[in-house]
């Protein structure tokens, strides 16, 4: 998918071989690991109540010198990198 605006998108298979496409928002460090913040590339036509609605946060791993994206399954984990994102994303929009 591409954009004339210059997003960045990717396409991931998730473990049941599902295939979606995110808009990658943002790289963030975060107690010393790397995030990425990314938002459904369909999120226009999705569904607020849909669980896949809003931020998907993964963290970024190596695997035998592969840069690959793993799912964060510590829901207080995820939950403070979600708040840290949204920091950010405020002062710079204060900036």
């Amino acid at each position: 998918m591409s954009d004339q605006f210059g997003a960045d998108y990717i396409s991931l298979t998730d473990e049941e071989g599902n295939q979606f496409e995110l808009e990658i928002l943002d790289t963030v460090s975060f107690e010393g690991e790397s995030y990425t913040v990314f938002l459904p590339a369909d999120i226009d036509d999705m569904d607020p109540e849909d669980p896949d609605y809003g931020f998907v946060i993964l963290k970024n791993v190596e695997d035998n010198g592969e840069e690959l994206y793993a799912s964060v399954d510590d829901e207080e984990l995820l939950e403070r990198v979600y708040e840290y994102y949204m920091e950010l994303v405020e002062n710079e929009e204060e900036e």
